[in-house]
Order: C-alpha cells, then sequence, then structure tokens
C-alpha cells in the first residue's frame, strides 16, 4: 500500500516509460556490491501479504546474485512513514534504502545533503526510457530516486451497490455525482466512505476541487508558492463546503482512518459498507486486504473526478502520484544497485502483482490484470497533465497544516478562506 506522488511541482506522467533491461540494470555486480559485505537497511511501506513479501523475494533474488550483500528490511505503517524519515533525517540516521515521496518532501531532506545523488549512478537505459517517471523525482535537475508504481487518484465504488441505489452510469459532473449521493442515501447506503482521521484522505476533496477550479498555469505554479491570492483556492473550499453540506460522508467519518481494518474508510468499501471512495491508486490493493477473503473485490469499478461547473482546469487533468525510492548518501554503491534491479521488468512486474498497482515500467503494465485497474491506466494515459499531490507539492509544513485546515473546516471550525488563510500562513513561516 502507498500514498501519493512525489517529485516536482508538476509531473507529465503520460509520456512513454519503457522497458528497463531485463536483469541487474546499472552497475555491474562488482560496481553494485563494491566494498563487499554490505548490509543495505530498507525502509518501506507494506506492512502485511504479498507487498511486504515482496521485499523479502526482491532481496533474496538479488542476493542470490551478489551474495555479500546482506538486508535488513523494516516494515513502517504509511501514515508514520513521512515522521520517522524526519526524525532519521535530524538524527543523521536514514536507512540506506527509503520510500520517496518526491515534491518538496523530498526536496527538503536533498536540502539536508543527506540523500545520494542518481543522475550518474543509472544505466543509460533507465535514463532513456523511464524519464517521466524518474522526473519525479529531481530536484534541480538531478535524480534523487528510482520509481516503482504510478498512483493516479479518482473514485473507487462498488459496482453492486450502486445497481442497488440504482445508478446506471458513472457520475461525469459535480450534478451527478450528487444525485448518485442522493440514490443511495435513499436506498440506505452510506455513499462515501471518508477517514478523515488520517487528515490526508480528507484533504483529496480540497486537492481535487483545486484542480478543477484552478488553471493548469496555477498549478504548476504551487511549488515552492507563498501565494495563494488567485480565487480558485477560495472556489475549491467553497466547492467542497457546499458538498459536505449534503452529508455524503460515512457516520463518524471524522474518527475513521483511512487504510486500517475493517472500520476504515478501504474496509468499509471492501464490506459493502459504503459505496465509494476518493483515494489513490493503490487503494485497490489494500481493499482487497480487507474483504472477507482478502482477495480483490470483484464489483469494484472507478471513475475520474468529476468536472465542476465554471472550472478553469482541464476536465481530463488528474492528480496522483508516484512511488519511488531514494539512497541516504551515506549508502554503500550496492544501494543504487539494488535499485536498479528493481526497476527492471520482471521485477516491476512482480512488484505491480504484488502490490496490486500499475508499475512505474510501462512495458510491465501489461501484468495489470485487476479490471479496476484498467479505467485509470486508461484516463492516466489520456490525461492532459498529472499532477502531484497538493500536500507533497507543498512540503511537510504547508501541506500538514492544508490538510488540517481541511479537517477544521470538515468538522464546523473553518471555512474556505480559512482553509486558505492557513496555507499562507504555513507558507509564511517557511
Amino acid at each position: 500500500m502507498t500514498r501519493k506522488i512525489r517529485g516536482a511541482a508538476l509531473v507529465a506522467l503520460g509520456a512513454s516509460i519503457a522497458l528497463l533491461a531485463s536483469g541487474c540494470a546499472g552497475g555491474s555486480s562488482d560496481e553494485g556490491s563494491e566494498g563487499g559485505g554490505a548490509t543495505l537497511t530498507i525502509w518501506h511501506n507494506s506492512t502485511t501479504g504479498p507487498g511486504k513479501q515482496y521485499w523479502e523475494d526482491a532481496a533474496a533474488a538479488y542476493s542470490a546474485e551478489h551474495p555479500d550483500v546482506k538486508f535488513d528490511i523494516q516494515s513502517i505503517q504509511n501514515e508514520d512513514m513521512d515522521g520517522k524519515l524526519q526524525t532519521a533525517v535530524n538524527s543523521g540516521d536514514l536507512p540506506d534504502i527509503f520510500m520517496a515521496r518526491g515534491g518538496q518532501k523530498l526536496a527538503d531532506i536533498v536540502a539536508t545533503g543527506k540523500v545520494k545523488d542518481l543522475s550518474d549512478k543509472l544505466s543509460d537505459e533507465a535514463k532513456s526510457s523511464m524519464g517521466a517517471a524518474l522526473s519525479a523525482f529531481e530536484v534541480d535537475g538531478k535524480n534523487y530516486a528510482v520509481p516503482t508504481a504510478v498512483l493516479p487518484g479518482g473514485i473507487f465504488y462498488s459496482k453492486d451497490l450502486f445497481e442497488q441505489a440504482g445508478i446506471t452510469a458513472e457520475p461525469k459532473t459535480m450534478d451527478e455525482l450528487s444525485t448518485a449521493v442522493d440514490k443511495l442515501k435513499a436506498a440506505g447506503i452510506q455513499p462515501i466512505a471518508l477517514g478523515a482521521k488520517d487528515a490526508w484522505p480528507a484533504a483529496h476533496w480540497y486537492y481535487f476541487f483545486a484542480l478543477r477550479e484552478c488553471s493548469q498555469e496555477t498549478i504548476q505554479g504551487l511549488s515552492g508558492s507563498k501565494d495563494f491570492s488567485d480565487d480558485c483556492w477560495q472556489k475549491a473550499g467553497q466547492d467542497l463546503e457546499e458538498f459536505a453540506g449534503t452529508e455524503p460522508f460515512n457516520t463518524g467519518f471524522l474518527t475513521t482512518p483511512a487504510q486500517e481494518g475493517a472500520g476504515s474508510s478501504a474496509g468499509l468499501i471492501a464490506n459493502h459498507k459504503a459505496a465509494m471512495e476518493l483515494m489513490g491508486g493503490w487503494d485497490v490493493g489494500v481493499i482487497a486486504s480487507l474483504t472477507p477473503d482478502q482477495k480483490p473485490l470483484p464489483d469494484l469499478g472507478w471513475f475520474p473526478f468529476p468536472s465542476v461547473d465554471g472550472q478553469q482546469g482541464d476536465p481530463t487533468a488528474m492528480m496522483g502520484g508516484v512511488d519511488g525510492f531514494s539512497c541516504s548518501q551515506d549508502s554503500p554503491a550496492a544501494c543504487e544497485d539494488f535499485l536498479n534491479f528493481i526497476a527492471t521488468k520482471d521485477q516491476q512486474e512482480k512488484y505491480a502483482e504484488a502490490y496490486q498497482t500499475i508499475p512505474a515500467n510501462q512495458e510491465a503494465q501489461s501484468v495489470v490484470a485487476d479490471p479496476a485497474l484498467q479505467p485509470i491506466m486508461a484516463a492516466y494515459n489520456q490525461a492532459a497533465y498529472v499532477s502531484t499531490w497538493m500536500d507533497t507539492v507543498l512540503g511537510q509544513n504547508v501541506g500538514n497544516a492544508l490538510n488540517t485546515a481541511v479537517v477544521d473546516m470538515l468538522a464546523g471550525k473553518g471555512d474556505a478562506e480559512s482553509i486558505v488563510s492557513t496555507m499562507e500562513s504555513a507558507a509564511a513561516r517557511g
């Protein structure tokens, strides 16, 4: 399970991402294990099931080719990852390999000098074939991570519950989404699951309204911005405030977690307790892990975030993520060699199957069989552009302040204007 696209402020993910050579790309075996006897510590965010097992298997496969390289693999709960990384940065004790968020969050760590520049440590094949995804992790023109998955966001839904409520078509506009909410309520079905306890899932709604209300130029200028004077930011808050006023979310959404247990927002979808959830592409795997038989939900569907009346944004624009992994500055040469290894077609196919996600390597995408992921890939390939998650682009301080302000508004403690003023205040503090 993963969350959010980290990279430059705006990443054109639709560009072709081709195959890395099979086997160990990048440096040679000798180069990758230079110094001998290396032990690589890995922090990743899959705490159970096939995702966790992927890292054990990948490490074993790499060690079979490089017997002098050992691994210390640690699973970190997704919501705890950013905080643990910040603590590790402050203490000077980063793991050798860690999950990269991209955006300002990655840029902030890079600025400490504790992340290895991979620009000259990746093979020519990697640079030429994964340029678009690699650009998600560029800071000042240099690359600091290897991508593993692309994770566009949108609305997941239960086809069975839609049918029960008499909804015959996927909503394309906010008016149609509101009508669907009314039909679900009339049928005694909770319309939308929301894990607002974790803050960022609630903020997703603001992000997507902003994506629709703001021009591409405004979204592109978001990185490092301290200017939120464009009225689209307040319009996005007003859109959310108006929609939330129709009470579309599950009972107790403010204390509902996003991804942990049957009572989480993903768990409500997995067990047909709610009909929809706005989430990133990793949700397919999370939902599957929470169904009674821990298998993919057979009736799971997906549609893009609806259009908004009078919007400045392109209706095909998407927001989402590219997950990747970085090396700490003090890591041995085996670190970048292992990252090249997990970027190969074979490993990317295994990663996609384990995480039930869309691999960054486009030629590995043929392995994606889940029908809920098919429309995501189609929309992603046709999108005018794909923006990085707002909190990632803005960085931890401003991003967290934004997320909290959205939850406060939904709890009746703020409004659209307070969301904007909170971002401005956090940005002014640096």
